[in-house]
């Protein structure tokens, strides 16, 4: 089998994103503490991260520790008008880019040596195009495995480029806290270290079979093939999303089961409108759940048929949502998501026996149209008015 032997692949990563841009654009800001939304932290400048301020935090406890942080209100036009100048800037560098999200990529530049550079050059002159160009900082990773720049690009943050040689990589890989493993969070953290097991390289030492019986077949294998830098995947162009989903973060303070169902409604909208955009439909309905103790729950349900419909999907969605109404009260909820996967087109969708006229699909156009028209805004939901239904992202395209 081959195995490249080049670290080709980068992974770039804008820092603090949000923050950075506020910063940018503001020159009062920059080198202050920022804070990107007032009741839940979307983006903390790193002064502020010093403080121990974190993405998803309230806001009411990111500013008891950071008492002198400047909150913003977010310019989500802003962001998504940056994160188009960075990706047209990847875009130049190589044919070869993978979006995660608005503000991260993989990008594979083997075969370029010769019009280009080594990885090395190249990655310098994306970090000084971005910074110059576009006026943010960005740190790059590079690697022979998409894992392993990923780990890379975290390591050197902020504003920072690390290269992994690849007959350096398992010296630079197993030192690392075992928290650096994708898949590795609190809780499986917690599993490993309780264990004895605090770092890459002990979890390397591990038989894969040791593993799947502490952690179950799926996250044992995944672990101990990362563990060894076993990570065949290329860097994918113009692959579709696999599900599309959004998360409203409600912070600590004790949610009702009214303003909880609102937040879901919310979602849900938001949701089967991208799909509709998008003209994907899907089969199988995902609620995420994070609670007081920072622990997660996913609740699903596969459909009989795939559907772009709100009222569809929002009726298993509440339905979900019923089941783990115990768990929720007992645990405090801070955060809901919502997703949809086993998507496809929705031109292979045979329409189902017996056809209904009073189906909802002329109503979700005709409310699409108006918001498209009018603004997200133009109109709403009964249930929605006055109530915070979270601040719309900018994301990559569906």
């Amino acid at each position: 089998m081959f195995v490249k032997r080049e670290a080709t692949i980068l992974h770039a990563d804008l820092d603090a994103f949000y923050a950075s841009v506020e910063q940018r654009d503001d020159p009062r800001l920059r080198g202050r503490p920022i804070i990107v939304g007032g009741g839940v932290v979307l983006a903390a400048s790193y002064e502020a991260k010093a403080y121990g301020v974190r993405t998803a935090m309230g806001g009411r406890q990111a500013r008891l520790l950071c008492p002198g942080a400047i909150v913003v209100e977010p310019r989500m036009s802003a962001y998504a008008d940056a994160s188009k100048a960075v990706f047209q800037i990847f875009e130049d560098t190589t044919p070869l880019v993978e979006g995660l999200s608005i503000d991260e990529a993989f990008l594979d530049v083997g075969g370029l040596r010769r019009l280009a550079g080594s990885s090395t050059q190249i990655a310098v002159r994306l970090r000084r195009a971005v910074l110059e160009e576009v006026g943010l900082p960005i740190t790059v990773g590079v690697a022979r495995t998409k894992f392993l720049a990923k780990v890379a690009s975290g390591v050197a943050k902020p504003d920072g480029l690390l290269v992994v040689q690849p007959d350096r990589e398992l010296d630079f890989l197993h030192p690392l806290p075992v928290e650096r493993l994708w898949g590795v969070g609190p809780v499986t953290a917690d599993k490993l270290r309780d264990r004895g097991l605090t770092n890459v390289g002990q979890v390397a030492r591990l038989a894969e079979g040791a593993l799947v019986s502490m952690l179950g077949r799926a996250s044992g294998r995944h672990l101990h093939a990362l563990a060894h830098n076993l990570d065949p995947r290329p860097v994918h162009v113009g692959r579709r999303r696999g599900s599309i989903g959004s998360q409203h973060a409600l912070g600590r303070p004790p949610k009702s089961p009214d303003a909880i169902d609102a937040s879901v409604v919310a979602l849900v909208d938001r949701v089967t409108r991208r799909m509709r955009a998008a003209g994907r439909v899907g089969r199988t309905v995902v609620l995420r759940l994070r609670f007081d103790d920072f622990t997660r729950a996913t609740r699903s349900h596969t459909l009989a048929q795939a559907t772009a419909q709100t009222h569809t999907i929002l009726s298993a969605v509440r339905d979900l949502l019923t089941t783990a109404s115990a768990m929720i009260e007992r645990r405090g909820l801070t955060l809901v998501g919502v997703a949809i996967g086993n998507l496809e087109d929705d031109s292979a969708i045979q329409l189902a026996l017996p056809f209904d006229r009073r189906s909802n699909i002329a109503l979700d156009a005709a409310l699409d149209d108006v918001r498209d028209r009018f603004g997200s805004d133009a109109v709403t939901r009964t249930v929605l008015l006055g109530k915070d239904q979270g601040v719309s992202v900018p994301m990559l395209p569906d």
